[in-house]
């Protein structure tokens, strides 16, 4: 008997490109449900910081592995991957399609290429803690250079204020005493345990995805951000969250070294770093569809050239 592929589809791209709202109306369309691809939208609080969709934006689609991390405990991206292929398979199950939508291209990556984690390179909390503690106390800087004596293949891809992706590799170097880079390596398969439709978004004006990025953090500071994030240093504790966009950069003001303008330009400055990464990140991506968008396209036509994107895939979008 041919054992058949769990088709699935994944809507990817950079922040503020507008990937939730097409992966509520694909799901609408296509009877699916949303499965998080967010690294910080996986913890609670933070909720106006992390731009988790709300209740509203959600349109009574449901959506999976949001709020589900208590923000001090730290989460690593293989918890996520197995947190998310079961998550795929109970979807699949009840016969609806499963769509992973979201910006964390490691996520991504290592479901849909059914990445496999060998135990002795599994999370280590006492590691982990020391090198995010190094990370605060001495700067990114410190991470990178030590990275780079270590796996300087690896450094080339991680970006030194990737504070996740920089520990995450450290932590695999020292703990397994390979690099990062020949680790990967090991644990590729042989081919995806999926038959995936990867779309991306992107615009053909820089400019463009940059006003909706400056525009969306005035919008959230407007939504109640600076509160929340008060609320979270207050409490302390943050663990791996901390490194969501708007937590740090929000610090200075809070403790009167900063104006609240300076500090929100900070957070517009490092969404639009942090875009930058992202579109490099799935640029490598060969099996991405891009849907290049205008400012004025509405929701409904970037829907449609989704759905012919899919269509001329030749994967079709139900496991019937």
């Amino acid at each position: 008997m041919i054992n058949k592929k769990i088709k699935l589809l994944i809507i990817a791209g950079p922040t503020a490109s507008g990937k939730t709202a097409l992966g509520v109306e694909l799901a609408r369309r296509l009877d699916g449900e949303v499965i998080s691809a967010d690294s910080m939208q996986i913890y609670k609080g933070l909720d106006i910081t992390t731009a988790k969709p709300s209740q509203e934006e959600m349109q009574g689609i449901p959506h999976h592995l949001i709020s589900i991390i208590d923000r001090s405990q730290n989460f690593s991206v293989s918890d996520y991957a197995v947190l998310a292929n079961q998550k795929i398979q109970e979807i699949s199950a009840r016969g609806k399609l499963p769509i992973m939508v979201g910006g964390t291209g490691l996520y991504i990556d290592s479901v849909v290429n059914g990445l496999q984690f060998a135990p002795e390179a599994e999370e280590d909390s006492s590691l982990r803690q020391e090198l995010l503690a190094k990370a605060a106390s001495e700067g990114n800087q410190k991470l990178y250079q030590q990275l780079q004596a270590l796996d300087p293949e690896a450094c080339e891809k991680i970006h030194v204020n990737n504070t996740v992706r920089l520990v995450r590799a450290l932590e695999v170097c020292l703990r397994t005493g390979k690099t990062f880079t020949e680790y990967k390596k090991q644990n590729l398969p042989a081919e995806s345990p999926y038959e995936a439709v990867q779309l991306g978004l992107n615009y053909e004006s820089r400019q463009d995805l940059y006003d909706r990025i400056n525009l969306r953090v005035y919008k959230m500071l407007e939504a109640g951000m600076l509160e929340e994030v008060r609320q979270a240093y207050q409490q302390g504790n943050i663990g791996t969250a901390s490194a969501a966009i708007g937590y740090k950069e929000l610090i200075p003001y809070l403790e009167n070294q900063d104006s609240l303008l300076n500090c929100t330009a900070m957070i517009q400055q490092e969404s639009r770093r942090y875009a930058k990464r992202q579109l490099t990140w799935f640029r490598r991506n060969a099996q991405i569809s891009w849907l290049i968008l205008s400012k004025n396209d509405e929701l409904q036509e970037i829907s449609e050239k989704a759905e012919k994107t899919i269509a001329k895939s030749g994967i079709l979008c139900y496991n019937k």
